[in-house]
């Protein structure tokens, strides 16, 4: 079990094919809609009467299938007393229902071979397992128990909290790790989005079984999930499979309530300054970065052309300017992370002690490079092809797809062919880069720093 970050995706679809599905407003209870027809396979969602949906994307040819129940609420959801709840109660629902110990759940999926984990995020949480076709049927049923039929006792409550007791403290022995945590402290304050996904040692020994299940049965609804499965299945069986998996203990009785929607109109502004933290390790680590775009900005396409050119891989800028012509880190990177409401761009490189000042002065002098002049007709074109490829590549893979499928249910606003994203990569210009360039690197400072005190140099 994993918690994660969310990141930026794109995609894109074929001339002359009406492909983008719009998704806000567009999931009537109890129809089912073909949303896609590309590659010869068919995207078609189902939502049921309680408001629970179903999306599929048969992929012609393979012989395995991986099935996700995405449900709508990760750690920006919780409230301060509560921080770390979305993941301890991931964690939970691997340990028992009336029907299936811990062991049982585990033996069943490792029986047949399948792949089988969850993960935690800021806006949501996932529990995905990839199987061959025919134990499919298996893995919806151990599924749909798990996420309506926890039994959440206080035995395994306290077992599961030494666990992720554990499990933060591995995290704050990874230098990596606690730079991106004081960075999007800095960001964000001490908001959700601020806060560490796994929660404090704090909060999680505080957090009691009665509140783990409360925030349990308010957020684990129909109304609020979807299943997502793409590879070798049918549409009308899954549909019948997730019906009869879910509806224990009456889960998918009655009708949708409304779920309140995130902010969109007006991006979140973020703080700005300096952060340091002490730590014991052999190298400074640094997060600089700036606001960045919301997931649904339409100029996310040119800034994943721009991250590539910067610091997406060995030919990058940052990458060839940093490591390769002055050998002052081993690793150097850009990123660009987006939510519903809220996003980031930035830099992250880890490097001697001795070194800060000059990595730092390197790493301003090209985002004020790139933001004066953007990039050239070179790193266009080879940005456009490290997302393209990289895009085409991913979704070889059943779970890559399956992802693809529920987070366009649950935070975006349309479902793109991959033809539709491959024309808006290739659609975007050397002005359109530019001009974001100096619009996001133009902006003030968010800057951590964490590693040994002495010898470290001053990183304003």
């Amino acid at each position: 079990m994993t918690y994660q970050a969310t990141a930026t995706t794109g995609r894109q679809p074929a001339a002359g094919r009406s492909s983008v599905t719009q998704l806000s407003g567009a999931k009537p209870s109890g129809t089912t809609r073909t949303l896609l027809k590309e590659d010869g396979g068919v995207v078609r969602r189902t939502t049921l009467p309680s408001g629970l949906r179903i999306i599929t994307e048969q992929v012609p040819g393979q012989r395995s299938a991986t099935i996700g129940v995405w449900v709508g609420v990760g750690s920006r959801d919780e409230s301060p007393a509560l921080h770390g709840c979305s993941h301890f109660l991931e964690h939970l629902l691997f340990k028992g229902t009336p029907e299936r110990s811990a062991l049982d759940i585990s033996i069943a999926l490792d029986a047949v071979g399948g792949e089988f984990n969850a993960f935690t995020a800021k806006e949501y949480t996932c529990f995905h397992a990839r199987v061959l076709d025919e134990d499919l049927p298996l893995a919806v049923d151990v599924l749909g128990d798990m996420v309506t039929s926890s039994l959440l006792t206080a035995d395994d409550v306290d077992a599961e909290r030494d666990v992720i007791l554990d499990e933060i403290a591995m995290h704050d022995d990874d230098p990596d790790d606690v730079a991106h945590n004081l960075f999007a402290s800095l960001a964000w304050g001490d908001s959700p989005l601020g806060r560490p996904i796994a929660g404090t040692v704090a909060t999680i020994e505080s957090m009691t079984r009665d509140q783990i299940r409360r925030f349990y049965q308010r957020h684990y609804r129909p109304e609020r999930m979807v299943v997502s499965v793409a590879g070798s299945v049918d549409h009308a069986k899954i549909v019948r499979l997730v019906r009869t998996a879910f509806s224990r203990r009456d889960f998918l009785s009655g009708t949708a309530l409304p779920v309140a929607a995130r902010q969109t109109a007006t991006p979140r502004k973020v703080g700005t300054g300096v952060a340091q933290a002490s730590r014991q390790f052999e190298q400074v680590n640094v997060v600089l970065g700036m606001q960045g775009l919301t997931r649904s900005d339409d100029r996310r396409f040119a800034l994943g052309v721009l991250n590539a050119a910067l610091g997406g891989g060995t030919s990058s800028r940052l990458f060839q300017e940093v490591r390769e012509k002055r050998g002052l880190a081993y690793s150097v990177f850009s990123f660009a992370s987006q939510h519903v409401d809220a996003g980031l761009v930035g830099v992250s490189v880890g490097c001697l002690p001795n070194k800060l000042e000059q990595v730092l002065d390197v790493v301003r002098a090209e985002l004020a490079k790139i933001a004066q002049d953007g990039i050239d007709a070179e790193e266009l074109t080879r940005g456009k092809g490290q997302l393209k490829g990289g895009l085409v590549l991913g979704l070889e893979d059943s779970a890559s797809r399956m992802t693809r499928l529920g987070k366009s249910q649950l935070v975006d606003d349309e479902l793109l062919s991959i033809d539709e994203v491959l024309a808006r990569i290739e659609a975007v210009t050397l002005d359109d880069v530019r001009t974001l360039a100096g619009e996001l690197f133009s902006q003030p400072e968010i800057l951590a720093v964490v590693g040994p005190e002495r010898g470290r140099s001053n990183p304003t």
